[in-house]
């Protein structure tokens, strides 16, 4: 075989590699040079004698480049994808072993593939790259053509590149990018090259922004990268996140924590009170936990008819945002915050007795009769007044019946409670009490109880 013999020198063979690993290491070092150079995109296709090829744009491949050894270039620069010099001499061996012929052009030379002995010692056989003068001097770029390989090799080694999978990136950081699934199992990407598929997650990844860990855990073959190498990258990625999208999945994941459906992502528990934060600062939102949704309904009714949407969250997670401010410095609002933004801004509608029905005012007029059941009407006691709307009860989430406001001296009844006699004078002596006592609810049931027992006996001395 006519050219100079240049030793490719390698010594272990990745056996488990197929052709289409091969072929990703080939297009990883031709997007890595488009990276480096900043030309046109790689382009892959077929040609009418149904060869391969692989091409790039750059500066041409070199023989010395055949030499394994650090790339000083790429290791300055962080978005590229290959490192050490290897994989483009473990892909020549795995062609070798695989019976696929390979051709490579640029101007600085053709180069084939053969075996022969190792240069001092006749008796050992290795594997040559055999350099010859450039076939055309004005090519442009490096231009592998493959011999033997199938273009089900091609795709297969082209879909561990994240810019031929297909998946839609949602949200770039400076950290990496999170993508949109396009199957059941998510991928974890390292500077756009498939390292790991994860089951669990919600979202797959790419990770451009390296640690210590990762760099180790790149071997020679980048496959099978164990999850504790990239975790704290991945966590990096979503505490970054800003857009909604990102934030109503994972918020709307936390729904599976109930059913034992909850993605892996979510175990985290910052990731999910980040989620939390993020969600509060872009839309209008109430964390209720479910427990909450079924005690607290008029608060979620309440919350729904002023244009809240409900989302729900764990336990675990309503401890962890409690008092916590979202990344727009607005405190994050759970069913209690809700419920203290909600009495503050709170305005009494109050009914003058003219705009009453006929029954409600009868009910009405009978005020003087049941004071003065008590002795008429304490002295702290200013006026009565009837509202359409009331405050939540401090030891509850409904509206209060009665108020005893002492900065005022008013006495404010819930408009319903003039559907009868027994119903308003309850809910007045009962706030009279707390006037003169100047004493607060000691419990809910024993209040019920209590204003309940005093209308029945007010009601039947009136005749009511």
């Amino acid at each position: 075989m006519d050219g100079k013999k240049f030793d490719l020198n390698i010594e272990k063979i990745l056996e488990d590699w197929e052709v289409y690993h091969a072929i990703r290491e080939v297009i990883a070092n031709a997007i890595d040079e488009e990276i480096l150079t900043g030309t046109k995109k790689i382009e892959i296709f077929k040609d009418k004698k149904r060869l391969w090829h692989i091409r790039d744009f750059g500066r041409g491949l070199r023989y010395e480049h055949l030499t394994q050894k650090e790339d000083e270039e790429k290791l300055k620069n962080p978005n590229v994808i290959g490192k050490f010099g290897i994989g483009l001499k473990d892909a020549l061996a795995t062609f070798d072993r695989k019976r696929v012929k390979v051709f490579i052009k640029s101007r600085h030379g053709d180069i084939t593939l053969g075996k022969s002995e190792k240069h001092d010692f006749e008796d050992v056989i290795t594997l040559h790259a055999y350099i010859h003068p450039p076939s055309d001097f004005n090519s442009i770029g490096t231009e592998f053509i493959l011999e033997g390989c199938t273009g089900k090799d091609i795709e297969k080694a082209k879909d561990l590149f994240l810019r031929f999978s297909g998946e839609k990136i949602l949200e770039p950081t400076q950290y990496g990018e999170v993508l949109e699934k396009k199957e059941e199992t998510a991928r974890i990407y390292v500077n756009g090259v498939k390292v790991a598929e994860e089951e669990g997650f919600i979202f797959s990844y790419n990770i451009t922004s390296l640690t210590k860990a990762i760099r180790k855990a790149l071997n020679r073959e980048r496959t099978n990268v164990g999850r504790s190498a990239y975790s704290e990258r991945v966590k990096s990625i979503l505490l970054s996140c800003k857009s909604k999208i990102i934030a109503k999945s994972l918020v709307n994941d936390l729904k599976g924590y109930q059913d034992g459906t909850l993605h892996d992502e979510l175990t985290w528990t910052d990731v999910s009170v980040h989620a939390c934060k993020l969600l509060n600062s872009l839309e209008k939102v109430v964390f209720f936990t479910p427990e909450e949704l079924m005690y607290a309904t008029d608060m979620v009714d309440k919350a729904r008819s002023d244009g809240y949407e409900i989302v729900t969250i764990p336990e675990n997670i309503k401890e962890k945002i409690r008092g916590l401010r979202d990344i727009s410095g607005n405190l994050i609002r759970d069913m209690d915050q809700f419920k203290r933004e909600w009495n503050e801004s709170f305005e009494f509608k109050f009914i003058d007795e003219k705009d009453m029905t006929p029954k409600e005012k009868e009910i009405f007029r009978m005020t003087d009769a049941i004071i003065s059941f008590i002795g008429g009407k304490p002295r702290k006691v200013r006026e009565i007044k009837i509202s359409e709307t009331m405050r939540l009860e401090s030891h509850s989430f409904t509206e209060a019946s009665g108020l005893w406001e002492e900065s005022t001296g008013r006495i404010i009844i819930k408009r319903g409670q003039l559907r009868s006699l027994k119903d308003y004078a309850g809910t007045l002596l009962h706030e009279i009490v707390h006037a003169k006592s100047g004493a607060s609810d000691v419990s809910s049931e024993f209040e019920q109880q209590l204003t309940s027992l005093i209308g029945i006996i007010v009601s039947k001395a009136i005749g009511g």
